[in-house]
């Protein structure tokens, strides 16, 4: 990685911890970016729950960002540190444009204005209304929206096809992809109907693309300028830190949920994202989970596989750059990089049941203008082939053997599945989408009131798809064993510490007993829509949750492996 320039002001002195008090770096900034050594990953790992780590280089090299109170608790380390020109104001006058005409531009070298991200996101849907929409995923503290253009040639249906989420720039100074998810909008809905493999993708998936996600961030100068873009959101928050963690529990930065992580677990939760992409900056890796825990995900070769075609494909077209060429040839595993909590890749993986990973896309996060283009020609190509994976795999429709009613059911790899990794049915239609790497594989179809299903030897390719419609036959004694469709429950099963219920009617209290019938915990709520359950105490078992919602009592099964 590109190493930035340190200012040559009071500010670039290295400093021994104890000497803050001679500087004040927060009376004209929000955040500080600064840099420091150790040689302990166990040293790196304990500082990234106190402080934003940006980069690791060579395992011991650490580039962060602070605000005012994380900093005073690294200052309590007496780590010495050496504070660095903020990457947000690295190009004073970026070009910026205000007004865009989607249809005139040609070169896509400037950065749009605030106003003008508005106006283009309106002018695709005008331009494109058959092929279009603007979804409102939610608003930021000031006030400005955050939201996703669905991509889709039945645009206002829901259909048997897997949705697909390309979401950029929660780190408001990361700004690349920005500017390419936007054009990368404007070259689906442009070519649709000429190029057949796009118009394959757009009549197959449903895609949502969110060029921006946290626009108080990147114009926290104002709407007029990404310059003084700043990594947090206007409450000084890593929205990369404050997902709730598989491991670390709902709040693993100590901060209350900001609104736009709110906003982004609702979204995830009124949709079945099968596979997303995170768009940041300041390195050139495609990072795969898991950020949190050292263990490999159950699909981590496939995630090898997906991550090296992206990175082989942008080799490939970004000749005698060394462009995306460090780490493993282009990609890591996120825990063997620098560990995090608190990620959005890990939450929509773990709680969700997707598949995310993180793109870091330039070294350089705020780049001249002039340098958008030569980043798109390395990277288009491989946008297409991530979003095309999410076609491959096993999938279908799960229905009622005797109604023909889609249902919600469990899809589970036998031999195979850890931490979350199995995937449930969507109602409605019913369908399923389990992307995985090429082999041999016993699957198993199960939900509560009916028999499960077990289909031996499934056969799977790479760049193929098998389809298995499943028809599941109730067990009409077991009706009572259902859950309760007010309460939803995830992941089920647990492998983890935690995990999530979530009732639109509002929870009150939560109460776990045992196979015995022995009460082994009770919590209490204030009406809240989505809570988190710690079990780590708990063995592996099956156990009855009794949540009160809205008046009344409902009862789901969770496993605990």
């Amino acid at each position: 990685m590109k190493l930035i320039k340190i200012l040559t002001l009071v500010l670039s002195l290295t400093i021994c911890g104890d000497a803050i008090s001679q500087v004040n770096y927060f009376d004209n900034a929000k955040e500080i970016y600064f840099q420091f050594e150790l040689e302990s990953t166990d040293e790196i790992n304990a500082l990234s729950r106190i402080i934003s780590i940006d980069n690791v280089i060579d395992g011991r090299i650490v580039k962060a960002y602070a605000n005012a109170k994380e900093f005073n608790a690294f200052l309590e380390k007496g780590v010495e540190y050496t504070v660095l020109q903020h990457p947000g104001t690295l190009i004073r006058n970026p070009r910026m444009l205000d007004q865009v005409n989607i249809r005139e531009i040609t070169e896509w070298d400037f950065y749009p204005t605030y106003d003008a991200y508005l106006d283009m996101m309106e002018q695709f849907v005008n331009d494109y209304p058959d092929l279009c929409e603007i979804h409102h995923i939610g608003y930021t503290y000031e006030e400005r929206e955050i939201i996703a253009l669905k991509i889709s040639d039945n645009v206002g249906e829901e259909e048997n096809e897997p949705e697909f989420f390309y979401t950029s720039s929660m780190h408001g100074d990361e700004t690349t992809g920005y500017v390419l998810m936007l054009r990368f909008i404007d070259y689906l809905l442009s070519n649709y109907g000429d190029d057949p493999r796009i118009t394959n993708m757009i009549n197959e998936i449903e895609i949502y693309i969110n060029p921006l996600a946290n626009p108080d961030g990147t114009y926290a100068s104002g709407n007029n300028s990404v310059y003084g873009a700043t990594r947090n959101n206007a409450h000084l928050v890593d929205l990369n830190r404050n997902f709730p963690d598989p491991e670390d529990g709902p709040h693993p930065d100590g901060n209350p949920w900001q609104i736009e992580t709110i906003a982004f677990m609702d979204f995830a939760e009124q949709h079945n994202l099968v596979m997303s992409a995170n768009i940041h900056g300041g390195a050139e890796v495609c990072n795969y989970p898991w950020d949190t825990w050292p263990r490999l995900a159950a699909d981590d070769d496939w995630w090898i596989f997906v991550c090296s075609e992206y990175a082989y494909t942008v080799h490939a077209n970004s000749i005698g750059t060394n462009y995306m060429t460090g780490f493993n040839n282009g990609i890591t595993n996120g825990y063997a990089w620098y560990t995090i909590s608190g990620g959005r890749q890990d939450y929509h993986t773990y709680f969700h049941q997707g598949r995310e990973f993180t793109l870091e896309i330039s070294n350089t996060k705020l780049l001249p203008a002039s340098q958008l283009p030569a980043h798109w020609d390395y990277n288009y190509r491989s946008f297409l082939n991530y979003l095309e994976q999410v076609l491959y795999g096993v999938r279908g429709v799960i229905i009622d053997d005797s109604s023909g009613d889609p249902i919600k059911a469990e899809v589970y790899i036998l031999n195979h599945e850890e931490d979350s990794s199995w995937v449930y049915s969507h109602l409605a239609p019913g369908n399923y989408h389990r992307v995985i790497y090429e082999g041999t594989y016993d699957i198993r179809y199960s939900a509560p009131g009916y028999y499960p299903q077990v289909f031996e030897d499934v056969e799977v390719d790479n760049y193929s798809t098998v389809v298995l419609n499943v028809q599941l036959v109730p067990q009409f004694s077991g009706f009572a064993e259902q859950t309760v469709s007010s309460v939803k429950v995830f992941p089920n099963p647990v492998s983890s510490n935690y995990f999530q219920l979530t009732s639109a009617v509002g929870i009150e209290k939560v109460r776990l007993i045992d196979i015995s019938g022995k009460l082994v915990l009770a919590q209490e709520f204030a009406d809240e829509e989505r809570v988190f359950i710690n079990v780590a105490h708990l063995p592996a078992n099956t156990y009855v949750v009794q949540v009160y919602t809205g008046g009344v009592v409902e009862t789901v099964k969770v496993k605990i492996l």
